[in-house]
């Protein structure tokens, strides 16, 4: 007999070599016919795997990640049998589930696929998952592997890297794939699937090989699933923020600038403007000091902090000046500098916390495919700071850290978020530097922080930055997206690496713990992520262009500028449009431009001395004055505007 311990705690007892399937039997059938997979003792197992020690079993459906990772893992190795049947010359690479669906990465040689061969790829999926095809794992010698695979060069190259006794294969139908595991019971329960996109991307993401072509596919248990998330996917077109920021006019790129480095246009650099000083005016309340720094360093700089050990092959290359052997680098971070800045005064416990903050703008190298608007740039402007702190107050500012980080998220509507606390992976040491004190300290720290501010939070291991721990927050926009925005980190290290101090009460030396923070994470990634979360109503008090003044004809020219001054005392910005155009062209053009609220102005509000107004989406608020009017605005921005 063996001992299963279930997620509630309870204990059950199983002959040995019973099944996951088996136990969900024992629970019910109605649990039995909805379990996708399961892990036990944290691995990932198949249904249908023996258990034949004492340990901890999670049953998986649908409704969750791991489920749904499983689902679409399976659905791959269909898509994958599709291909192959569809196109027989084709090689096959590799094809993992993803946060939406899956894709599988195929040399289809001198055949080319596009939109117009989806539906076919779409029918041979369906026609396969309705075999009710089971998934069976096995094991087989790398020999076994390499032959099974001699006329695929892309799986023979994976297979050269693993060792003999590690390989497994997963059969299904007529069909066998290089896999580790995780899979649906059988093929049946795949209703529904769609081809979404195809697109280039290099073999295991190395520009110098050979270029594949991507095949995106999603699938789901029920029909009614996919035709909701298709709605949402257009949805999702209409909001992204390249076609916004276009519509807009808030960004632009140039070819002869170079690929992912952003434009601002006037309407953009106003509205990163106002975002920077938001976040500064809150900064000056929570004891921040602004900083700046250069844009290049010294390559030194970064072999001290570390950054070049992980990041100077992947990054830009070295700036070479006329002296011999003098390096600079495009500065990738912002913390070296404010280092330094701290070492340029010798410190007391009692000037510290230092707060440091910077909009300081960094460059990192991305290959052009991973390049996406602004979302992934290679110059980005950071909401950067820095605080050193004691020891003993390290608590404290961590949790005020906390509390401006929210202050944020609320009054920018991101209201639904959790928060990630990213931690080390301890199987894999040489991704950090370090020793295992400091790290046990800061990870143990941000936990602490996490638990005591009431957070919703899960740990996920693995995802530290390789100098310390973080507190990532992972918000849900409007579409139910989730998204990184906001990181905390707590940073035993590169006070170490460049020896900063402090005098402490018993006048001795100490080492200060450095903080880092960004609520925005980059100007650039947030905006983008704000203007998909609000299809370009952004919150008012944000809004560039708060009015649009619109003229009957030009005859009300004098009385329109009138009322722009007392709105401007009124602190609303607001642009007049005088063009001798249609009223009903100038609403129509407002309304596309997203602007909050228009104010008519023709004969009777000449006369009467007030204003027409009209909120953006249709809403006639009447004819009021302009001061009942600033009323309105200053409630509804003191709705989202919040208190810090």
């Amino acid at each position: 007999m063996i001992h299963v311990t279930l997620p509630d705690g309870s204990i059950k007892s199983f002959e040995t070599n019973s099944t996951p399937m088996d136990v969900a039997k024992s629970i019910s059938e109605g649990l039995a016919r909805n379990v996708i997979s399961a892990s036990f003792n944290n691995e990932t197992v198949e249904n249908t795997t023996p258990l034949t020690a004492d340990g901890s079993l999670i049953l998986y459906t649908w409704n969750n990640d791991e489920g749904k990772k499983a689902f679409w893992h399976s659905s791959a190795h269909v898509l994958a049998q599709s291909i192959q049947e569809l196109y027989p010359e084709a090689k096959l690479t590799i094809g993992p589930a993803i946060e939406n669906g899956f894709y599988y990465d195929v040399d289809f040689g001198t055949t080319s696929i596009s939109d117009k061969d989806f539906n076919t790829i779409e029918n041979k999926m369906l026609e396969i998952a309705r075999g009710k095809h089971e998934f069976y794992m096995r094991s087989a010698s790398k020999a076994e592997a390499l032959e099974l695979y001699k006329d695929n060069p892309y799986k023979t190259e994976l297979i050269e890297n693993l060792e003999d006794g590690t390989i497994t294969f997963c059969d299904h139908s007529t069909f066998t794939d290089l896999c580790r595991g995780g899979h649906i019971p059988n093929t049946s329960i795949i209703k529904a699937t769609k081809i979404l996109s195809v697109a280039g991307a290099y073999w295991r993401g190395d520009e110098t090989k050979p270029q594949l072509t991507r095949v995106y596919g999603i699938t789901f248990p029920k029909q009614k699933e996919l035709t909701e998330y298709l709605a949402l996917l257009e949805e999702a077109k209409k909001r992204d923020h390249r076609k916004l920021g276009k519509e807009l006019e808030l960004f632009t790129f140039s070819h002869k600038v170079g690929a992912g480095l952003p434009l601002w246009l006037p309407k953009g650099a106003a509205l990163r403007e106002r975002l920077e000083n938001f976040l500064k005016a809150a900064q000056k309340k929570a004891g921040y000091e602004m900083v700046m720094t250069p844009h290049i360093g010294q390559k030194e700089l970064y072999v001290t902090s570390g950054h070049y050990e992980k990041y100077g092959e992947d990054s830009f290359q070295s700036i070479k000046t006329p002296k011999m052997d003098e390096e600079f680098l495009l500065k990738p971070m912002n913390c070296p500098h404010h280092c330094e800045i701290y070492n340029a005064a010798q410190w007391s416990y009692k000037d510290l916390p230092k707060r440091y903050a910077e909009f300081g703008t960094v460059y990192r190298y991305e290959q052009s495919g991973e390049l996406h608007g602004l979302t992934r740039v290679r110059g980005f402007t950071q909401d950067d700071a820095h605080l050193f702190c004691t020891p003993d107050q390290l608590d404290a500012e961590f949790k005020n850290v906390i509390d401006l980080v929210l202050y944020v998220f609320g009054s920018l509507g991101f209201e639904n978020f959790t928060a990630q606390v990213s931690l080390r992976d301890p199987e894999n040491p040489d991704k950090y530097i370090g020793s295992l004190e400091n790290w046990e300290k800061a990870e143990q720290a941000i936990i602490s922080a996490a638990k005591d501010k009431g957070l919703n939070y899960v740990i996920e291991t693995g995802e530290a930055a390789f100098y310390g721990p973080k507190l990532d927050f992972m918000v849900k926009d409007a579409l139910g997206r989730q998204w990184q925005l906001g990181t905390i980190q707590v940073d035993y290290n590169l006070p170490e690496r460049f020896d900063l101090t402090y005098k402490g009460s018993d006048n001795e030396l100490h080492r200060p713990v450095m903080i880092h923070r960004a609520p925005f994470g980059s100007m650039e990634r947030f905006i983008a992520i704000l203007l998909e979360h609000t299809g370009g109503n952004f919150p008012l008090w944000l809004m560039p262009n708060q009015v649009s003044i619109l003229t009957l004809s030009e005859k009300y020219e004098k009385y329109s500028e009138k009322v722009l001054n007392l709105l401007e005392k009124h602190e609303i910005r607001a642009l007049v449009d005088n063009r001798s155009e249609t009223i009903g062209k100038k609403i129509r053009e407002a309304e596309m431009n997203k602007t909050p609220y228009m104010i008519i102005i023709g004969e009777h509000e000449e006369h009467e001395n007030k204003i027409s107004v009209r909120k953006h989406g249709g809403e006639d608020l009447g004819t009021i004055s302009v001061d009942e009017f600033s009323e309105i605005v200053k409630t509804e921005i003191n709705k989202t505007l919040k208190q810090f």
